[in-house]
């Protein structure tokens, strides 16, 4: 228990292939995707797990057919206000990262009260990535950056690590250390494409909607199993660890 990430992020892949698999249309398996998060969400927070950072809707998901869409929607509204007693209950937080202004006005009004509802809670922080991509946050971020540098509130000659990091949709969270995506897709999929420079990836072939917090344990188990080097030797990792040989 005292070797848990801090950070886990998850790329929550396989709703519609699963839906598929059992003869159903893609909705009936994002339907069932939810419960998969609910469960997720529960055993972060029981295992003390503090940021957690699910991948729901990404910029390009908005290309997919407009009844998924749509769909998707309607799913997000109805859950995100069934969810915050729940969420308030279990002391947890609720975040949003990505681009809210290409919401629909219902989605981007739940969201919002969701957010004012759990702000005080001091828990698990559940950050939803919806309407999101990486390289949607890093050009963001660059714009924000020659704004300010325009505006002389940011000298170009002391732009580093830290004030890119401060321009980012998730300045307040802490890189994730763990990065699991579900359904056997090996990509990053233009997720949090910075922040993972140091994550321990870990993939699985099982679908979204059928992963239980004993999948969440095995993640976490193979996590504990790993040596974080962060460009260093073994050697080193182990004597500043003090670990004896």
């Amino acid at each position: 228990m005292d070797r848990l990430p801090r950070h886990i992020a998850i790329i929550m892949d396989g709703n519609g292939r699963w839906a598929q698999e059992q003869g159903q249309d893609r909705l009936y398996g994002h339907f069932h995707g939810v419960e998969s998060v609910r469960e997720i969400v529960e055993g972060c927070a029981e295992l003390g797990i503090r940021y957690l950072t699910l991948y729901a809707f990404s910029t390009e998901n908005w290309d997919r057919p407009e009844p998924e869409v749509t769909g998707l929607m309607e799913l997000l509204v109805e859950t995100i206000r069934k969810e915050v007693p729940t969420l308030n209950k279990n002391n947890i937080r609720l975040h949003v990262i990505g681009d809210m202004s290409m919401l629909p006005e219902n989605a981007h009004r739940a969201l919002q009260e969701a957010l004012d509802m759990t702000a005080t809670n001091s828990g698990l922080n559940l950050v939803m990535a919806l309407s999101y991509s990486s390289r949607w946050e890093l050009v963001h971020a660059v714009k924000r950056i020659a704004e300010d540098v325009q505006a002389s509130k940011v000298d170009p000659a002391e732009i580093g690590q830290d004030i890119l990091q401060s321009y980012l949709a998730t300045s307040a969270f802490p890189d994730p250390e763990l990065m699991i995506r579900t359904s056997g897709e090996y990509r990053i999929s233009n997720f949090l494409l910075y922040q993972l420079a140091y994550a321990e990836l870990y993939f699985t072939s099982t679908r979204w909607p059928e992963f239980r917090k004993n999948h969440l344990y095995e993640a976490i188990l193979d996590y504990q199993g790993r040596e974080r080097r962060f460009g260093k030797t073994g050697h080193q990792v182990r004597e500043d660890s003090g670990v004896k040989w």
